[in-house]
């Protein structure tokens, strides 16, 4: 029984269309593999010079050599960090935009009433990168004090004569004056800036007097004797400072400052994006060099898992939102 051309002809037509689609298919889920095809934009929602460029700008470069293709970072200050971040929030989720911030992702939820997306639901975690042993108090060297007492009588004998420069309104920079302010019972004036590279370069200009800033980034101005420690947050000394002490064995254990650095997808972005790139960026933190400029600059890496990163992220909440209610800070 011989099978007529024309059916012959429709059979090979059905069966080159579905290799078409098989191979297109193929295609296609092999372009999703290959991720990143092109250079992938960092926010980073602060001015340069701050502590996320410190350990950020090394990392992207080894991103960089791990993708064959280049992560550049994009400083976008502004509003606290805001003006970056809904950037990224409303960015493509295709994981070719991504988000490095700090802490303030929590805490401006929390001190700021207005914000034009949700920290939580509009973002992905990919990984928490470091995690800081606190801030550390600074003064300006004509600043007459040595010591936790003696700041705190002065500042009590010149009731908000005294300026704290911070990275913006809701920055752990900021927090953490709120948080000596109500611990000590004293008056400061807050100075926001756009920034902690700019609020330190007041500082060392002398138009502030003091800063709650990362050991990332004061401690080679601290170690050069540009500028005085007096104290540092968290329960334990830091050891990149072993001579500094912390606020609570100056009587003040309510000004615990913890500092972190992550990385961030718009939510829904591809979840096998978002697995590569944690992937690496672990891989990245074992690394010698990688480790030992991160514990020089005062931080400890991390390198969490995306549900690691997450449940981090809900507990430093809880953290904040009890300290904030326990200083009496008003949202602004």
């Amino acid at each position: 029984m011989s099978i007529p051309t024309d059916v012959i002809g429709k059979v090979l037509l059905f069966t080159t269309g579905i290799a078409t689609t098989v191979f297109a298919c193929a295609v296609q889920a092999q372009r999703a593999d290959d991720y990143p095809t092109r250079p992938v934009r960092v926010v980073i929602p602060f001015s340069p010079g701050g502590p996320p460029d410190v350990i950020g700008r090394p990392l992207l470069q080894k991103l960089s050599e791990a993708f064959h293709q280049p992560f550049v970072f994009d400083n976008r200050p502004g509003a606290s960090g805001t003006l970056g971040t809904d950037l990224v929030a409303k960015s493509p989720r295709d994981a070719y935009t991504l988000l490095y911030t700090t802490g303030s992702h929590n805490t401006n939820t929390l001190l700021l009433r207005k914000l034009p997306y949700d920290a939580r639901r509009d973002f992905a975690p990919i990984s928490q990168i470091t995690l800081s042993y606190g801030q550390v108090m600074i003064v300006h060297l004509s600043l007459p004090v040595k010591t936790m007492p003696e700041f705190v009588a002065l500042a009590r004998a010149r009731p908000g004569s005294l300026h704290f420069g911070s990275a913006g309104v809701g920055n752990i920079t900021h927090l953490s004056g709120e948080m000596l302010m109500a611990a000590a019972k004293i008056t400061l004036t807050h100075v926001p800036f756009k920034g902690a590279g700019p609020a330190l370069n007041d500082m060392l200009g002398g138009h502030i007097e003091l800063m709650f800033p990362s050991i990332s980034q004061v401690g080679p101005h601290i170690h050069a004797g540009r500028v005085r420690a007096i104290a540092v947050g968290g329960p334990i000394r830091a050891p990149a400072l072993p001579n500094v002490p912390t606020f609570a064995e100056n009587g003040y254990p309510a000004v615990d400052t913890p500092g972190w650095q992550g990385m961030w997808a718009p939510a829904g972005t591809p979840q096998e994006r978002i697995v590569r790139l944690n992937t690496e960026i672990i891989r990245i933190l074992t690394m010698t060099d990688v480790g030992a400029r991160i514990t020089e600059s005062g931080l400890r890496p991390i390198g969490s898992t995306p549900e690691e990163f997450a449940a981090f992220i809900e507990r430093d909440f809880a953290f904040f939102e009890k300290a904030i209610r326990a200083a009496k800070i008003v949202p602004q």
